[in-house]
Parts: structure tokens; sequence; C-alpha cells
């Protein structure tokens, strides 16, 4: 029986490997350089606040239909926290002015003319400057498309792309902001409303696939990393891991599910996306957690460090996207920045700081600028039985859940074409 040997236990080497092992006649075999799957969409149990927390904090939107697509193979939809309706909590920490964006059902997006569920001190004309971003060049930033309503851009378009970017607007590719756009909210407040794993990024997204993937005999290999590729006559014949040789048959087929930064190392002649951006996120555990919002498990914050809080239980975890500099904070000095946001937006007083953990990624995902965006690469390469997948190739989506799981659904529809 011809094999695919998929390399990278990432979600988008996980959706690869859910997808092949369903549906074709190829053995499928997975290997994973560290010692558990998921990547960077992970939880962990953290000593510190005596519980399991995620590596990274994941908003979702129920327009991700990959994402709905590989929740329901592997499972495990009923583990995901879909809100009754397509509602954004937010407030100012600078001035304590509160307010929810709620985007309506059905195509036509009345709710632009309705006070109550719009921006506060925006006018309906403010919001089809958004259009701009569908007909702005391939080397246009969210900030020069959707900059000139200040306070729009302020209170909506800037932290939405941050958070779908992780690249500041004034640099972030305006053509991967309409696509999230156009997935979600404008195919109506039904795809725009928020989701969460509810017991965390591992029991909905990992855990349930590996799983799956046992049932069905596929075989699973962790702390296997890969050290190179054999090629000959103009296809990968062999796999060099740190414990020995795989020698591929002449109908194998090869999924490098892995980081660009890797991809260089593997493949020089690919071009890929080497500048990266990080992502901060601090942990809290609360001795009882204050009411949130329309009763939401998130709220967005405006005017602080952070841009985003959720919480889970008692533990309320904050993100900080494009947050490079950041990143170079000591721990100490980042908690006490972020815990004046979350003190603030929960009105807590601030005499003292529960117990905190610091999550640094410093190459979370790629910088999605223009020019980066030009280097990612698309699923096929020039070797005839070697693949692509991962959030920084070409699918057209920001470097996102949805993103990384689409890319592997891909790879396994090209693996199974050849």
């Amino acid at each position: 029986m011809s094999a695919v040997h998929i390399v990278g236990a990432g979600l988008s080497g996980l959706a690869a490997a859910v997808r092949l092992s369903a549906g074709s006649d190829l053995a499928v075999h997975l290997h994973e350089g560290a010692g558990q799957a998921g990547g960077r969409c992970r939880s962990f149990y953290d000593e510190t606040l005596g519980c399991v927390i995620d590596n990274g904090n994941h908003l979702l939107l129920s327009g991700n239909r990959s994402a709905m697509r590989y929740l329901h193979e592997i499972g495990a939809s009923d583990t995901l926290y879909i809100a009754p309706e397509a509602a954004f909590p937010f407030i100012d920490l600078r001035t304590g002015l509160r307010w929810s964006v709620r985007p309506n059902r059905g195509r036509i997006p009345w709710w632009v003319f309705d006070k109550r569920r719009r921006v506060p001190d925006t006018t309906a004309f403010d919001y089809l400057a958004g259009l701009r971003l569908a007909f702005c060049g391939s080397n246009a930033t969210v900030a020069a498309c959707v900059g000139g309503r200040r306070v729009l851009y302020e209170r909506f378009w800037e932290p939405l792309a941050v958070a779908a970017l992780n690249t500041a607007a004034d640099e972030g590719a305006a053509r991967l902001l309409w696509r999230v756009v156009m997935e979600t909210f404008g195919r109506s407040g039904h795809a725009a409303r928020p989701c969460i794993a509810m017991a965390g990024l591992s029991a909905s997204f990992v855990d349930p696939a590996l799983e799956r993937l046992s049932k069905r005999g596929v075989e699973i290999a962790f702390n296997r990393r890969l050290r190179g590729l054999r090629i000959e006559g103009g296809r990968v014949v062999a796999l060099a891991f740190a414990d020995g040789l795989q020698a591929l048959g002449p109908n194998d087929r090869v999924v490098l599910a892995v980081p660009p930064a890797r991809i260089a190392e593997l493949l020089p002649a690919i071009d890929a996306p080497l500048e990266s951006r990080a992502i901060v996120n601090a942990h809290f555990k609360l001795d009882r957690l204050p009411a949130f919002p329309d009763g939401l498990p998130f709220l967005g914050l405006i005017g602080g460090t952070a841009q985003w809080l959720f919480h889970r239980a008692n533990v309320v975890s904050v993100t900080v996207s494009a947050a490079d500099l950041l990143a170079e904070a000591p721990n100490e000095t980042i908690a006490e920045r972020i815990w004046n946001d979350v003190a603030k937006a929960l009105e807590l007083p601030l005499t003292e700081r529960p117990p905190t953990r610091i999550v640094k990624e410093k190459r979370a995902t790629f910088a999605q600028t223009p020019d980066a965006i030009a280097k990612r690469a698309r699923t096929r390469t020039h070797l005839a039985n070697l693949f692509l997948a991962g959030d920084w190739t070409d699918t057209g989506l920001p470097a996102t859940i949805e993103s990384a799981i689409r890319s592997g659904h891909r790879a396994a529809t090209a693996a199974v074409e050849r």
C-alpha cells in the first residue's frame, strides 16, 4: 500500500491526517519533532496556577467553515462554545466607555443604521469605508484603506486587524482582512458569532483528533525531528530523521506541515515569509470571576496594552498581538502592565495581583505585511510527491486556526489527486 508521511502534528498536520485517514487508500504516518501535538494551538497544566491553560487565546467565528468541518470530523463540535448571536463587547480603558458591536442576521447589514448596534460616535456612512478593503491594491495596508474614519478605525477596524493579522494595522495587508470580513461578517451575523473552546484548545482541536487517528490505525511518532530530505529525480525518496532514514516507495507522498523557518532549512529553493510577529498572553487566577458583558466569555480592550480578555472558569486570560517589543520585557513588568488593564476592565482593585503566568510566543505568526504575503508558498511544490501545509502557506487567509486547518485539507486533497 502506498503511504503519505505527514511531518508536523500542529493543526495543519492533524487536519491533513484526519482527512487522509478517512477518505483515501493511503497508509498515513504522522511524525512530530516535539513531545506533543498541537504546535502553537495546545493546552498544558501550569504549576503556578494549578490548572490547565492554553498557550495562546484564540477567538474563532462561526463562519470559519474549515475549522467547523474539522471539529465535526473528529467528533468535537460540542466542545466549542458558539454565541447565540454576533456580539462583540468592548471597553475603552481610557474613558470607561463600554459598547457592543452587534451585526444582524441576513446579508443586508442594516445594523449599521442602529445606534445600539454600531460603534458609539460613528455614523452609518462611516462603515462604507470598509468596502475599500475589496478594491485596495496588493500593496495596501489596513490603515491606508480604512484609517480615514478615526473613531471607527480605532474602535473597530484596528482591533479587528491586529487580532486577525497579528500585525500592526499600519503595516498589515488589507486584502487579508478583506477575506476575513467576506467569510464572516460579509455572510451575515450568523457567520460572525464568536466561538471559544470551552475546555481548552487541546480538548477541542488536538486530543479528539489524536484519538480518532489512533482508532483508524494511523502511526503517530513523537520526538521525531526531521533533519533533511533525500531528493532524486524530482521527488523525495527518503526522509532523514534524527533516529534514522525513512525510505519512501515509488508512490509514497510527503506533506510538510512545519513553520516557514523549517522550510527554509529543509528546502532553501522554496520562498517563505521568514519575518515573524510575537504574541504575549497573560493568565490570572482569580478567587471569583466578575460578570462579563452580555454573558460572553470575552471582552475587547481599547486604549491599553492588551487587546482581548477571555475567561474560562476563574482564570482570566489576556492577549497582546503584534507584541514584539512587549515580549522583550521581563515577565514581572508585563504582568503588572496587563493586570492594570484587567483590573480596569473588570472593575477589580489594583492592590494585589493574583497568581499569574506569562506565555510568550516570539514567532507566533509570520509578519502579515504585503511584502510577506507575496512569499507565501503554494500547496504543490516543484517536487512531484511533496506538498506543503501550514497557516503560513497561501490559503488567502491570515495565519489563524482557520488557515492552518484549511491548508491541511488542501494538502490532503493534493496528495490524493497526485
